[in-house]
């Protein structure tokens, strides 16, 4: 008997939107993702203790400055290196969001978050680095790919940050599916079918142009509210999946049907989007406006409460 988690990855490459070891084991995807909310979850994970406290020795004896911020990027990435370990693919680790409009220091983490993974014996190319879809953090994700250090961009919800990041030759993004719904269900009070969803539409989007623009770009959707998303979104070529909704799946029996078929064309290219042209077409979206605004008070709120858990924990040693 077949079941939807087995049939979609015949159309789709199955990401893991979460930091558990068990559950990556459990669903078995090509790839797993991460961010300061799912690290604060794994937190609390028993097969994570050890390495915990193992961390957090070492930031102790370092007594460096932010010790707690430099306690976040040292999880993320012994956490990334466990996850490594248990997937064929790749690992998306986030740079801090509080870093989200400032390209230099975005760099300067990325390049922090990469030597981490390398003292774990993890090389760039199972690693890829998250940055909020900002101006300022498409910037440093052209830079680090021109190093040859794969970028993820995430909160991604408007044409403008589609294009920009197309134009700047990122690896992969991450078109969010459920945030857009959610505004647009709040906006105007209706409920939609799959097919009528708008963060759905848009996912459908951004894979059409990635695609008959001859775009290198991959792109993934991400943030799914529940299996009716996933499904009408088979054939994008990878999709990150939170546990619930893989179990779902996994335990449903049925077919899946690619809802899109991608031809890569040859067409011409629009120009390169300018600082101000981006900046306009985001800001004309209230919509994505206030979703990217909103993810990243969110994932810095996330990394704050994973701070203070991280303080408290240091001074029980």
């Amino acid at each position: 008997m077949t079941h939807r988690l087995d049939a979609l990855r015949r159309h789709s490459l199955v990401v893991a939107d979460t930091g558990d070891l068990d559950a990556i084991r459990r669903y078995q995807p090509h790839d797993a993702t991460t961010n300061p909310s799912l690290i604060l979850k794994a937190f609390d994970l028993t097969g994570y203790q050890s390495l915990i406290d193992q961390e957090l020795a070492v930031v102790k004896a370092e007594a460096c400055d932010h010790r707690e911020e430099h306690a976040v990027d040292r999880l993320s990435v012994a956490m990334g290196s466990e996850i490594a370990k248990v997937i064929p693919g790749r690992v998306s680790t986030e740079v801090a969001a509080r870093l989200s409009f400032d390209t230099q220091a975005s760099i300067h983490r990325a390049h922090e978050l990469m030597e981490l993974y390398e003292q774990h014996g993890v090389s760039r190319d199972r690693v890829l680095i998250k940055l909020a879809s900002t101006w300022e953090g498409i910037r440093a994700a052209e830079v680090l790919e021109r190093e040859g250090i794969n970028c993820n961009l995430t909160l991604l919800f408007s044409d403008a940050q589609a294009q920009a990041c197309f134009d700047a030759g990122v690896f992969l993004i991450s078109p969010f599916v459920g945030r857009v719904s959610d505004w647009y269900k709040k906006d105007t009070g209706r409920d939609f079918t799959p097919d009528t969803d708008p963060g759905v539409q848009f996912v459908r989007g951004v894979c059409q142009r990635a695609t008959q623009g001859g775009y290198d770009t991959v792109v993934m959707g991400a943030s799914f509210r529940n299996t009716g998303q996933v499904l009408a979104l088979a054939g994008c070529p990878r999709l990150t999946i939170a546990p619930p909704l893989l179990e779902e799946l996994a335990t449903t029996p049925g077919t899946v049907t690619p809802r899109m078929l991608l031809a890569r064309g040859g067409g011409p290219r629009p120009s390169p989007l300018t600082e101000s042209a981006f900046r306009w077409r985001h800001n004309q979206d209230p919509m994505a406006n206030d979703k990217l605004a909103e993810g990243i008070r969110r994932f810095d709120a996330d990394q704050e409460s994973l701070e203070a858990r991280i303080a408290d924990r240091l001074a029980s040693f």
